[in-house]
């Protein structure tokens, strides 16, 4: 099963050396990783998809705690929560696709980013399942390129899962 875990660490050189370390030390799958500053500079939050039955999940949790630079792991299947992912896409349709692209794009609330004679990049942000639909719908009108983050996640304020 997949889980989101969120990692709060502190912003400080070879931590992530030391998470994606544990992970393939003890032959875990990362699926997806994603990191940035929080509000406070000398915090930073991680992001990580990685997939394990209920024990395998456990021993992530309890070895990532014991990082001394991680200050809080939240497994957020237990929560309720948002999640999203940023997909940037380049297609490079024929002459008689171009509209519909822009349709396409329009559609999924994506945006136009970046345009050429040839090409329109196209950067769309939602769930897995938005990311996964836009891609297959303009795979025949040809994608010349895409690049995609990680997921990123956060708790709901206030409200319980059911």
């Amino acid at each position: 099963m997949r889980h989101t875990i969120s990692v709060l660490v502190e912003n400080k050189f070879g931590v992530l050396s030391r998470v994606s370390g544990l992970f393939s030390g003890r032959g875990y799958n990362i699926e997806s990783l994603s990191v940035g500053e929080t509000i406070d500079p000398q915090i930073s939050i991680m992001t990580i998809v990685t997939s394990g039955d209920d024990w395998v999940i456990e021993q992530i949790d309890k070895q990532l705690n014991k990082l001394i630079d991680v200050i809080k792991v939240v497994d957020m299947k237990e929560l309720d929560h948002v999640e999203r992912e940023m997909v940037l896409i380049k297609v490079a349709p024929r002459a008689e696709d171009k509209a519909e692209v822009l349709r396409i794009a329009e559609i999924f609330r994506g945006r136009i980013v970046d345009s050429s004679q040839k090409t329109y990049t196209i950067e769309v942000t939602g769930d897995e399942k938005k990311i996964a639909a836009i891609v297959d719908i303009l795979k025949p009108m040809g994608i010349k390129e895409f690049v995609r983050t990680g997921k990123i996640a956060i708790a709901r304020e206030g409200l319980k899962k059911y």
